[in-house]
């Protein structure tokens, strides 16, 4: 009996020290570990119980049931450890996550569209609405769609490698370029409109990048056109006026007076330069206008007889106009932007300024 004895002390000793660490346990993670020390398959009392072999037969039903009661205990002790810390550990989460709804709300700042993408959306939608088509084009051209087809002549100064990016040497047969203005697309929709036997009108906007080797302020390597066309029969300068009278007007949403000035493209014949009226002094004469009360603003004139040829188009029959205007300037005379490195530099307070309006 004095094994017994000596078996039922250890016990003892091993329930008061668990339930003791049990009660001081601060969290579940030691809780578990407790768990795992004392009734684990490695634990305290596993080692206690490998003196009840060492007993005589008749001796170990009752260490046996004392066994089992000291392990009762302690597994209803865990869980009801377990149970306190649980509500603990939960209602410190519920203090740490609370708000304080009278607190003011935190702001968040959202994204906005960048000024040259509202310029194109602007204009689109104006020409949209006067009943031209959205039309698009390669980026990455070749020389016929970009020169050739446009009646720009093989030794044009546009066509020089300090002007366009071009992939392979100037003049190869399979000659690529990054395209310097959006008029190609003016020759893919008029040569896809042949193409499927149809014939004209055509009214076709068309947005997009253009590339050149330039970079200052007021010129960028990449920026934007907006190119517009019509093609239909008496097509003739004074449509060409009205379009433009109702597009400055309906963009700068202000009437804006407008005059069209003699120039040269080699794929417009007449050919026009056109100001605007100075949105900055109200055609009075400024800085801005040198004094003169005009703007320049874009190009413009009638679809050169070449360029009909060139897809097919009979020129006897059809004619047309076309002008490209930059979007970055238009959008830099609208909102009184000096600089136009500022579109490209995503400096996020004239993102956010632009954004405001």
């Amino acid at each position: 009996m004095k094994e017994v004895d000596e078996l039922k002390a250890q016990l003892q000793d091993l329930q008061n020290k668990a339930l003791a660490l049990f009660a001081e346990a601060e969290s579940l993670k030691v809780l578990q570990e407790l768990r795992v020390a004392y009734l684990g398959k490695k634990g305290e009392l596993t080692s206690v119980l490998k003196g009840v072999g060492k007993l005589p037969p008749e001796d170990r039903p009752v260490i046996g049931q004392f066994v089992n009661a000291t392990k009762t205990t302690l597994a209803e002790a865990l869980d009801k450890a377990e149970v306190l810390l649980s509500d603990k550990e939960k209602q410190a989460r519920i203090q740490a996550e609370r708000i304080d709804i009278t607190l003011a709300g935190r702001t968040t700042s959202r994204g906005v569209v960048h000024p040259v993408q509202q310029g194109l959306n602007e204009m689109t939608a104006i020409f949209s609405q006067m009943g031209f088509e959205m039309a698009e084009g390669p980026e990455i051209e070749d020389e016929f769609h970009n020169f050739d087809a446009l009646n720009i002549p093989a030794e044009h100064p546009a066509r020089a490698m300090h002007d366009t990016f071009f992939f392979n040497a100037e003049g190869d047969a399979d000659a690529k370029l990054l395209r310097t203005h959006t008029s190609p697309v003016q020759i893919r929709a008029m040569q896809a409109c042949v193409d499927a036997g149809g014939e004209p009108p055509l009214a076709v906007v068309a947005a997009g990048r253009v590339y050149r080797c330039d970079y200052d302020v007021t010129h960028s390597p990449m920026f934007h056109q907006v190119e517009v066309f019509k093609v239909d029969k008496d097509v003739s300068l004074a449509h060409l006026k009205g379009v433009l009278q109702h597009f400055l007007t309906a963009y700068f949403e202000k009437d804006v007076p407008i005059r069209l000035r003699p120039h040269y493209f080699p794929f417009t014949e007449p050919s026009a330069e056109v100001d605007i009226g100075c949105v900055f002094c109200n055609h009075k004469g400024c800085r801005i206008c040198k004094g003169s009360g005009w703007i320049e603003v874009l190009g413009s004139g009638m679809i050169h007889p070449n360029v009909l040829k060139a897809v097919g188009i009979d020129s006897s029959v059809y004619s047309g106009f076309a002008f490209g205007l930059g979007v970055e300037r238009l959008v830099m005379l609208k909102h009184g932007i000096p600089d136009l490195r500022l579109f490209f530099e995503n400096d996020v307070r004239f993102l956010r300024r632009m954004g405001a309006k």
